[in-house]
C-alpha cells in the first residue's frame, strides 16, 4: 500500500477520534469534521485518478463543493452561538429551549 493511502487513513482515524474526544468547543469539532472532509477528498481524487473515467472526475469536485458548505454554515453557526452565548461549549446548549 503506498504512503499516501496509509497517511490519508492515518489522518481520517485522527480526525475522528478528535471529533469523539474534542466534544466541549465547536470549533475544535468543526476543525476535525474538516479535517474527515479533506482526507476523503484525497481518497476520492486519488481513486479518480487510478479509474481513469471522465464520471469519476465529478466527485471530488462535487466532495469540495459540500465541503465549502458545511464550513460556511459550520462557521455562521459559531458566530450566531458567540454571539448568543458568549462561548462556544457545547455543553452548555440546549436544543429543546426556544
Amino acid at each position: 500500500m503506498p504512503f499516501i493511502y496509509i497517511s490519508t487513513a492515518l489522518a481520517f482515524i485522527i480526525s475522528l477520534l478528535g471529533i469523539l474526544t474534542y466534544r466541549s468547543h465547536l470549533i475544535s469539532s468543526l476543525l476535525c469534521l474538516e479535517g474527515i472532509i479533506l482526507s476523503l477528498f484525497i481518497v476520492s481524487a486519488l481513486t479518480a485518478l487510478n479509474i481513469h473515467s471522465l464520471l469519476a472526475n465529478i466527485i471530488p469536485i462535487t466532495l469540495l463543493v459540500f465541503a465549502a458548505c458545511e464550513a460556511a454554515v459550520g462557521l455562521a453557526l459559531l458566530i450566531s452561538i458567540s454571539n448568543t452565548y458568549g462561548l462556544d461549549y457545547i455543553h452548555n446548549l440546549n436544543l429543546l429551549q426556544c
